[in-house]
Formats: C-alpha cells, structure tokens, sequence
C-alpha cells in the first residue's frame, strides 16, 4: 500500500469474519455485518496541539483495534477497501493475554 496518513489518521484493513453460522449456511456480503475490528497498515505522525507540541499517536502498525460501525472513511485503492480513521475514532487495542503477562480468565 502506498498511502501515508497525515496528523492523527490511521489506516485500517477490516478483519473479515467467517460468514458461516453454527449449521454452515453460508451468509452473503450484501446481509452480513461490515466487521468492527481491523488491523493498523499505516499511522500519521500525530496529533499537533495548539501550543504546537506533537501529541504521538498511541496506535501502531500491526495493532488489532476496535471501533465503531460507522466511523472513519472508506477509501477503495487497487481494488482493495480500506478505512481511515482518526485515532479518537478507536476505541481500543485488542491484546493477546498471553503477551501481556495476565493470564486469560
């Protein structure tokens, strides 16, 4: 992908969800839900403030997120969908437990 978001914007690949239910009937694009959760492919260098200090972003690549179902922009590039978000617009970053020391309950 060769796109570099500007200020506090990120760009967002969906996860795709398994379009099956529990008795394998297979649910088409058009009814199924756009997923809320995607995969960080590019962040901006930062929120600037107006005493014009940077304020770093607290996302990076990589990063699974969460974020609402109809936020950000939806941009189509080589025949790819992808979201841009502003880093307010997520509401968090999904961890592994087992990456962070705590142990699954």
């Amino acid at each position: 992908m060769q796109i570099r978001p500007l200020h506090d914007r990120i760009i967002v690949k969906r996860v795709e969800k398994v379009r099956q239910t529990a008795s394998g009937i297979v649910i088409p694009d058009s009814a199924a839900e756009k997923p809320e959760q995607g995969e960080v492919l590019a962040v901006g260098p930062g929120k600037r403030l107006p005493d014009g200090t940077l304020l770093p972003m607290q996302v990076q690549v990589g990063d699974l997120v969460l974020f609402g179902k109809y936020g950000g922009q939806t941009v189509k590039l080589n025949d790819q969908e992808y979201l841009v978000l502003r880093e307010e617009d997520v509401f968090g970053v999904v961890e592994d437990a087992s990456q962070s020391g705590r142990k699954a309950a």
